[in-house]
């Protein structure tokens, strides 16, 4: 975890267009062009950055939905010369906190869990919706 005296700053607020676009495709995520990213970014319900030595920022996360019936926690990529450090438990604890902390009773928190993601988010209580649901989606292709 990060303690006091680390090379590590936790920052709660929206990360810059750059930040958002260099760290979903160095951390493997799919690509976000700047229009989407430009329109998607002032949506974010909350989000959590963390600074390496006051400077780049090198792991993020956030939640958007309704603010009220649906959460939905996306986004969360750490730079993979900081994977290891504990750094995306911080970041969906964060998260995590702030939808505890705000979210209506009966809200519904999701998200989509890639690879090994699956058993950090399952130490935060997310559980597999399968087989009574699955999760589906489609993403527009513009030519």
């Amino acid at each position: 975890m990060i303690h006091e005296g680390s090379d590590y700053q936790v920052h709660i607020g929206t990360p810059s267009i750059e930040d958002y676009r260099r760290l979903r495709e160095i951390a493997g995520l799919s690509p976000k062009s700047k229009e989407a990213a430009e329109k998607g970014l002032p949506n974010t319900l909350y989000a959590t950055t963390i600074r390496y030595q006051a400077g780049e920022t090198v792991a993020m996360g956030r939640v958007i939905g309704d603010n009220g019936c649906f959460y939905q926690i996306v986004d969360i990529a750490v730079d993979p010369s900081h994977q290891g450090k504990g750094l995306g438990k911080i970041i969906v604890s964060s998260l995590i906190d702030y939808v505890k902390a705000e979210a209506p009773d009966g809200a519904y928190v999701s998200l989509i869990a890639d690879g090994p993601a699956k058993y950090l988010y399952a130490k935060f209580g997310f559980e597999p919706v399968t087989p009574e649901s699955i999760g589906m989606a489609f993403r527009v292709q513009r030519t």
